[in-house]
């Protein structure tokens, strides 16, 4: 038996409820902001030669394509890097950043609609220690931590390019039903590290379950 592994923890929060149906690709056809909040809950999983793991997404902020200055398709920008925003939806999109990391993205709207979800924490579930030996850590670091921030998040999972424009509905990356986020649960924040963007960095289109300890970055209190 591959001891990397662990058996799902089912989840006993409160604040939790289970989702009506099966994913389809209808799910993943409607705009950027509309999805992110629906995918908050949902269970990312990919399997491996190494073995399995999988998380609850717990923290995701929206892109919104040509019309948001922090989209890799501002101004209907088209490369090879972002083909995969123009469509269809319900792809990942994975790119490189900082030279040194790797984001993955869920495809959103619909074909030559550019705009994607980045999934920025999760819960991890399922293969718990196979993502410490990615990750190169031991017990010290909590759970929550694994894969808090998309680039550690990408570690843990073993996501890299060559998993950009996977299917998200099957094959060995892919979405599978969690629990819903209850909205009292659900957080708005702006998106991080894009300043860049002048006014659209004030967006409020990251979200996240404010009861998780996953998530990567909490608003700053007041002094």
């Amino acid at each position: 038996m591959n001891r990397s592994l662990r058996t799902p923890r089912p989840s006993s929060s409160p604040q939790l409820t289970t989702h009506d149906s099966p994913l389809t690709r209808s799910f993943f056809a409607r705009d950027a902001v509309t999805l992110a909040r629906a995918l908050l809950g949902m269970v990312l999983v990919h399997e491996t030669a190494d073995g399995r793991t999988a998380g609850r997404i717990v923290e995701v902020e929206a892109y919104r394509g040509p019309e948001d200055r922090a989209a890799h398709s501002y101004g209907g920008r088209r490369t090879a890097r972002n083909e995969v925003m123009y469509g269809p939806q319900g792809r990942a999109y994975v790119f490189f950043v900082y030279g040194m990391h790797y984001c993955v993205n869920v495809v959103a709207a619909g074909v030559d609609e550019p705009e994607a979800v980045l999934i920025r924490a999760l819960e991890p579930v399922d293969g718990i220690e196979l993502m410490r030996a990615r990750r190169r850590v031991d017990h010290r670091t909590p759970d929550a931590a694994l894969a808090r921030g998309p680039a550690n998040l990408c570690r843990a999972m073993g996501i890299d390019r060559a998993l950009n424009g996977a299917d998200l509905l099957a094959g060995s990356l892919r979405l599978e039903s969690g629990r819903r986020l209850r909205r009292s649960c659900l957080a708005a924040a702006p998106r991080v590290g894009v300043d860049y963007a002048g006014d659209h960095a004030r967006r409020l289109w990251r979200f996240y379950d404010r009861t998780s300890d996953a998530v990567s970055v909490r608003p700053r209190r007041a002094n």
